[in-house]
């Protein structure tokens, strides 16, 4: 008898639509940048695209948003529907189309609070569909050929032939096809003719506050800003943050720094009073590759290799609990 969770029978992929670009219509085909976001549902958008023998594809439209203005909310319902897929036994793995602005941010959302042992494979388009030569059809079409490899598992980001891992990701070009990178780690693998070609492991998730993030109740995210050293920098933001009223009160705080961790000093004591005043603080380099080496005596504590985006996000699920 074969084990109804074996991955002979895992022959659906379900395809998870949220808007972007790759949903995007201009008025003309060749306009590539005048085009308004989030027109075409999922449904349509699989429309022209031939599954592989003997996989079926299921279309949800969670949201329709151009990623710009992605939020919490739809952040837990797109974990919330990928738990209940990614929870079938026929389900081989999950694809969400996405806009490419924030699509780092979701992917590694869902690699911490989700650590699937199937696969969730993010895509995107740089153009739109209307594009005289759009790019998200095969973008994808990879993405379903990663969901249905054998073995494949995590969140990961396919876009252009390469496949990411949900922590490296950074989109590197403002309109390039091969808009993205993964610094130092390097891509997770290739697409090359529907075939993945691995150069390193498939990531693994750590489910941080996955309770809460996938309760049914609404999550109540603790508020994190950003605020970003530069030449001249002084802590007037910083402290704008912490005074009482207007927005919910300030509960953590991410530094984008100056090469390994380095700060302005004005910046540097606004945000030495924020800690004292119980605000989390965190410091994330602004480079696009490397991390930050900690010193000995550091008075703030680092984020790593997180960029400052994903240092907000890891920030906001340790503040859930």
């Amino acid at each position: 008898m074969v084990n109804s969770s074996s991955p002979e029978l895992r022959r659906r992929v379900v395809v998870l639509g949220t808007g972007g670009t790759i949903a995007g219509r201009a008025a003309s085909s060749d306009d590539n940048i005048g085009y308004t976001a989030a027109q075409v549902g999922v449904a349509d958008l699989l429309g022209g695209i031939e599954a592989p023998a003997g996989v079926t594809l299921e279309a949800e439209q969670v949201a329709q948003v151009d990623s710009k203005d992605m939020s919490f909310d739809i952040w837990q319902q797109l974990a919330r529907r990928c738990a209940h897929w990614l929870a079938q036994a026929d389900v081989a793995g999950v694809v969400i189309t996405h806009g490419t602005d924030t699509i780092e941010e979701t992917a590694f959302f869902l690699h911490s609070v989700l650590a699937p042992s199937k696969p969730v494979v993010l895509t995107c388009a740089m153009r739109p569909a209307t594009a005289l030569s759009p790019d998200g059809p095969q973008n994808v079409r990879d993405a379903i050929g990663v969901a249905m490899t054998q073995g494949a598992q995590g969140v990961t980001v396919v876009c252009a032939g390469a496949v990411h891992g949900g922590v490296d990701i950074q989109k590197v070009h403002t309109y390039r096809l091969d808009a993205f990178a993964s610094g130092d780690a390097g891509p997770i693998g290739y697409v090359e003719e529907g075939e993945v070609r691995l150069v390193r492991a498939w990531p693994q998730g750590q489910a941080v506050s996955a309770a809460k993030v996938l309760a049914a109740t609404a999550v109540q995210w603790p508020r994190v800003e950003i605020v970003m050293s530069h030449a001249g920098a002084s802590g007037a933001v910083i402290d704008a943050l912490l005074l009482p009223g207007g927005a919910e009160p300030l509960r953590g705080l991410v530094l984008a720094t100056t090469g390994n961790g380095t700060l302005h000093h004005a910046l540097e004591a606004a945000a030495l009073r924020a800690q004292d005043a119980g605000v989390s603080v965190v410091r994330a380099t602004r480079c696009t590759s490397g991390r930050i080496l900690p010193k000995a005596g550091d008075p703030l504590r680092d984020a790593g290799a997180l960029t400052p985006v994903k240092a907000r996000i890891a920030l906001m699920l340790e503040l859930l609990g």
